[in-house]
């Protein structure tokens, strides 16, 4: 017997019919022998209906109130999941994140994962039931409910498959897995059988939307197996897992990429210790997040320092910098709220080289001029022109040949 944790998203639970369905599911796997916890996603459409109705009200809603407000989405999943399994003949227990004691700090609307009391779990299991928890949510010291962010409920997933100490999470979601890149941009796009956490975590960060960033971190450090599915289908999926669990290493796993880019070049800076920090500063103070950062010494006396930010900064950080470079005396700054980030990731980049050339001969094939490169043992991330983004994802999956990969077998559990 195995103890299992799925995890439904919000569109395998966006319809009754479709409740009924991953009900079905829920039973059969308990039908099988398995002792199973289930965390639910709100319905779809259902967050961003209520964020819409705190939004009307007001354009700064209070952060308790806002999570007291959105958590409650997961709590009409969870019930009603569980109204579908009793209808079943499957006994099954909801509980909301308060409930169950999933503890979390202070930070509404963001929070992280402190502790999960698991005796109700545990005794609930043991009693035969199904026990369904509704995901994104936890309470904080005070008694407060807060949330996790957008895809908590992932994460919600792998801390109680941590803390129960299960044999796997299954994530289960509208696609088979986890492909090559978008299949809606690129219908070639391979389904991995398996993919190492790394490699995922850098796949979640640089723009692809299967699983939450946070939730494979956490897995990582608890060395507990994701496996990604399809609610509406038998595809056995793609496991994540540690990469020494990995027979075969490919160069390249996946192209990952975000159209959500903006780029801001202040030039002309003063080049002496300590200018970067003072620039960073002043945008990290605004609460604006930078991810890449490039810097050239035009001479020995000014620099030029470029950097990218999400495009929904864009026009806060514009604002900040010309501010700057009035106080650094500055030559001139550029910016560009239409530009891409595309990455290739895989392990197998640590042992092989090449991948970089193979990469920019590419994309100079057709025309793509790069704006920016950034690089780590499993990845290259380059920004370019976002006209040029589908043809780039395209040209890149060709050359690597990624539409050739092939499925390996798995076994069904990992061990732990």
């Amino acid at each position: 017997m195995a103890l299992i944790v799925q995890k439904y998203g919000g569109s395998s639970l966006g319809t009754l019919e479709r409740i009924k369905h991953v009900a079905d599911r829920v039973h059969q796997a308990r039908q099988e022998g398995h002792d199973i916890v289930v965390v639910v996603s709100a319905m779809q459409g259902d967050t961003d209906r209520l964020i819409q109705l705190a939004t009307a009200l007001t354009a700064h809603p209070n952060p308790r109130e806002y999570d007291a407000l959105v958590s409650t989405g997961e709590q009409v999943s969870m019930s009603l999941l569980a109204m579908a399994l009793h209808n079943i003949a499957c006994p099954a227990r909801s509980y909301s994140g308060t409930q169950i004691g999933i503890m979390t700090d202070h930070a509404h609307t963001k929070a992280r994962i402190l502790d999960i009391k698991t005796h109700l779990i545990q005794e609930e299991l043991s009693q035969g039931y199904v026990v369904v928890i509704a995901g994104f949510q936890g309470i904080n010291p005070r008694g407060d409910v807060t949330t996790l962010g957008r895809g908590g409920s992932d994460t919600t997933a792998v801390a109680l498959a941590a803390a129960l100490r299960a044999n796997e999470c299954q994530i289960y979601t509208d696609v088979e897995g986890v492909y090559t890149t978008d299949p809606r941009l690129i219908p070639e796009a391979s389904l991995l059988s398996h993919i190492s956490f790394e490699e995922m975590l850098e796949m979640s960060s640089l723009g692809a939307k299967v699983l939450q960033m946070r939730s494979v971190e956490l897995a990582s450090q608890h060395n507990m197996p994701i496996r990604v599915l399809s609610t509406f289908t038998n595809h056995p999926g793609t496991l994540v897992t540690f990469e020494e669990k990995i027979m075969q290493r490919r160069l390249v796993s996946g192209i990952a990429f975000s159209r959500e880019e903006a780029m801001i070049a202040i030039n002309g800076v003063p080049y002496k210790a300590g200018i970067e920090a003072q620039i960073l500063m002043k945008v990290s103070d605004a609460d604006i997040e930078i991810d890449m950062i490039a810097q050239n010494a035009a001479n020995k006396e000014t620099a030029d320092f470029t950097f990218t930010v999400q495009r929904k900064d864009f026009a806060k950080t514009l604002i900040i910098i010309e501010e700057l470079s009035r106080t650094l005396n500055a030559t001139s700054i550029q910016s560009n709220a239409n530009v891409a980030k595309l990455s290739l990731v895989g392990i197998g980049m640590r042992s092989q080289t090449g991948v970089a050339s193979k990469m920019f001969q590419a994309l100079g094939q057709i025309g793509v001029t790069i704006q920016m490169i950034t690089t780590s043992e499993i990845k290259i991330s380059v920004v370019i022109d976002e006209s040029f983004l589908e043809s780039s994802v395209r040209v890149l999956h060709d050359a690597f040949e990624l539409d050739k990969i092939k499925l390996e077998k798995q076994p069904l559990f990992m061990e732990t």
